[in-house]
């Protein structure tokens, strides 16, 4: 039997931003029944028909006018805190938290009592608050100006503590924002705080909790938190130079858009989309716009594999490629809500490792892969990933590459790399500041996490990003080598779930979705 054709309803449930309207015709001018209501397919934020084609779909979600509209309607949408007689506050507010929920604007009105602007920081408290030891007080409040008065003022941005960011960011110091924190990297936020020659203006986030884990209030002193609803803010201020995006997947490519458009560099710590299309088109809207769009391959900058990299492709130190092995296990190991959100094993995991034996065979792709994994985890289980997976390749050189990847590891991440060429071999081993190896001790001598392994690597990143803003370098991370690095990783987990070898040079792969759907 044939595959069943898709309806209308269908494609509005595969895309949540498509909804099916019943329209009856029109009558005409003679007069006459009104005939049967006929069925179209619409964009709910643009309010146009659509042609039912899945090309023109993925063309009109990516387009530019698609973007602005749903962004606007963002902006339409009811707020969540309400401006009522007692202003009353749905979210819940922690007493002894540093970082209370973005303060509220209160514009003043010439009748009526105040009334409630979204999104601004202010840095003083109302002058008739009178003092009170409840949760309330920890949320501060300013008293905006007037429409009248505010009509007069430049609307750029809201000057609240912009003489503290100035003050931190010195002389020449480049302006970030920063989009979402639940899938940001440990290592990452540490080089943030610590890099000179940047300053973070923004974070945008609506869980505030995630803020209050990633960042001391200390070094939030001059930061505004704010809402994603709230995010032309910062695509609006001139300040901000550069844009980091720790969002899903899902939701990462509409925030790089989004920047790059309002003329900002961006740095996509995950991946901007497990569409390719989508991808794609993030790429093409970095070279449109003139600005950089930065990928978060974070391993191709651990100083060790530099080296590495230099011996093999450089100074063809082993001669032939034969082999590369890798293993790859993380300690800690991340939550099952980080890995649902992040794609799994294969495209938070293996996509680096990928994109590292790529970058030492010089290959962009090999033409025969396998995969076998499980889950030993009951709740991956129930995800339909898994937390343990082997993956052997043959490139068209005839080097084959094996990679072992856990989220098991009890005592210390373990990650190691072996190049076997012509002439010998290369090694990089687990990296402790003793310099100790321990087999079978019962405590561990150095426990070292993820984050510890690769903080100089994830340091060398931001700073690869920091110079591509100011202009001094290009991308090192093409969009080509990307695309190549998550197809594999797809291929990859297409193998598991199937149980055979894929043949990229034979089997054609679906070249829209790369993430291989779950059922």
């Amino acid at each position: 039997m044939g595959r069943r054709k898709k309806t209308l309803h269908d494609y509005a449930a595969e895309f949540s931003e498509l909804a099916v309207k019943r329209q009856r015709p029109e009558r005409g001018g003679g007069g006459g029944g009104g005939g049967e209501a006929a069925e179209s397919l619409w964009c709910s934020s643009c309010q146009l028909p659509l042609r039912v084609r899945r090309d023109r779909i993925l063309e009109h979600l990516a387009s530019g006018r698609h973007y602005r509209n749903r962004r606007l309607a963002r902006q339409r949408a009811p707020l969540l805190l309400s401006a009522g007689p007692d202003l009353s506050l749905p979210l819940q507010l922690d007493a002894p938290s540093l970082l209370a929920q973005p303060p509220l604007v209160l514009a003043a009105t010439t009748a009526g009592g105040p009334s409630l602007l979204p999104g601004a920081i202010g840095s003083t408290t109302a002058p008739d608050q009178a003092p009170s030891t409840s949760a309330f007080t920890a949320l501060r409040v300013r008293i905006a100006p007037a429409p009248a008065e505010r009509s007069s003022r430049s609307p750029a941005v809201p000057q609240a503590r912009d003489g503290a960011v100035l003050g931190r960011c010195g002389a020449g110091g480049l302006g970030l924002a920063l989009f979402g924190t639940e899938l940001g990297d440990n290592a990452l936020f540490q080089s943030l705080v610590e890099e000179n020659g940047c300053c973070l203006l923004y974070v945008v986030e609506d869980r505030l909790h995630e803020v209050e884990r990633a960042f001391s209030a200390e070094f939030l002193a001059g930061t505004r938190v704010l809402r994603q609803q709230d995010a032309d803010i910062v695509l609006n201020d001139q300040r901000v130079s550069g844009v980091i995006v720790c969002s899903p997947p899902e939701e990462a490519s509409e925030v790089v858009i989004d920047a790059l458009r309002a003329g900002k560099g961006v740095f996509c710590e995950r991946l901007p989309s497990f569409d390719r299309q989508t991808a794609e088109t993030c790429f093409d809207e970095a070279n449109r716009c003139g600005r950089p769009l930065v990928c978060g391959f974070y391993k191709r900058f651990d100083p060790a594999l530099q080296f590495l990299c230099k011996k093999v492709r450089g100074c063809q130190a082993l001669g032939r490629i034969h082999r590369i092995a890798t293993t790859s296990s993380v300690y800690p190991a991340a939550s099952l809500g980080f890995l649902k959100t992040s794609g799994g094993i294969f495209y938070n995991a293996a996509v680096h490792d990928i994109d590292i034996v790529s970058l030492l065979l010089g290959e962009s792709a090999p033409d025969t892969i396998f995969s076998l994994g499980h889950a030993f985890c009951t709740d991956m289980a129930c995800l339909k990933d898994a937390d343990t997976v082997a993956v052997s390749m043959k490139f068209p050189s005839g080097a084959i590459v094996t990679l072992d990847i856990s989220q098991h590891c009890t005592k210390s991440c373990d990650q190691r790399l072996e190049v076997h060429g012509s002439r010998g071999t290369l090694r990089v081993d687990n990296q402790n500041p003793l310099g100790i190896t321990e087999h079978g001790t019962s405590v561990s001598i150095c426990t070292q996490t993820q984050a510890d392994r690769y903080r100089e690597a994830h340091r060398g990143l931001f700073r690869h990003f920091l110079r591509t803003l100011k202009g001094k370098e290009p991308p090192a991370i093409t969009k080509e080598q990307f695309l190549w690095a998550v197809q594999v990783a797809a291929a990859a987990e297409q193998s598991w779930r199937n149980g055979s070898a894929v043949d990229l040079r034979n089997e054609a792969m679906d070249s829209a979705v790369v993430k291989t759907e779950i059922m």
